[in-house]
C-alpha cells in the first residue's frame, strides 16, 4: 500500500511540474493558428526546426532549416530584434527551441499551432 502512495505522488509531482511548465511557456512563446502565422511570418525570422531530412522532404516557403539539435551552436543566425516563427513537424521541438531561445534574451516568438502537418499554404520540396 505505501508504494502505491508514493506512486501517486510521483505521478502528481510530474503531473504538476509539466502544468507549471505549460504555463510558463504561454508567457513567452505565442501558439498561432495556421492564418495567422502565414500573416506575419513573412516580416519575421521563419525557422524550421525539424531535422535536415524533414526539411528536404517539404517545408513552408522561405523558411530557414536550423534543427533543434544544433540551435545552440548557431544562434548567431537568429536576430534578437526581430520576431521569429518556429514549426516543427507537430509543435513539441518548436516549443523546446522556444525555450532554449527565451533563455538567449529573445522575446518576440511565435509557433505554428499543429506545427508542419497542419500547415496548409505554400510549400516546398526540395
Amino acid at each position: 500500500m505505501t508504494g502505491l502512495w508514493i506512486l501517486l505522488g510521483l505521478l502528481v509531482v510530474i503531473i504538476g511540474y509539466g502544468v507549471i511548465k505549460y504555463m510558463a511557456q504561454r508567457r513567452y512563446l505565442k501558439t498561432l493558428t495556421s492564418e495567422q502565422f502565414r500573416q506575419g511570418y513573412r516580416k519575421a525570422q521563419l525557422i524550421d526546426v525539424r531535422e535536415p531530412n524533414e526539411f528536404k522532404s517539404g517545408h513552408i516557403l522561405g523558411a530557414r532549416n536550423i534543427p533543434v539539435t544544433q540551435l545552440k551552436q548557431r544562434l548567431q543566425e537568429v536576430r534578437p530584434d526581430k520576431p521569429v516563427y518556429l514549426y516543427c513537424q507537430n509543435g513539441s521541438r518548436a516549443a523546446r527551441a522556444a525555450s532554449l531561445l527565451h533563455k538567449k534574451g529573445y522575446s518576440d516568438l511565435n509557433q505554428l499551432q499543429g506545427g508542419f502537418k497542419k500547415w496548409d499554404g505554400k510549400v516546398k520540396s526540395s
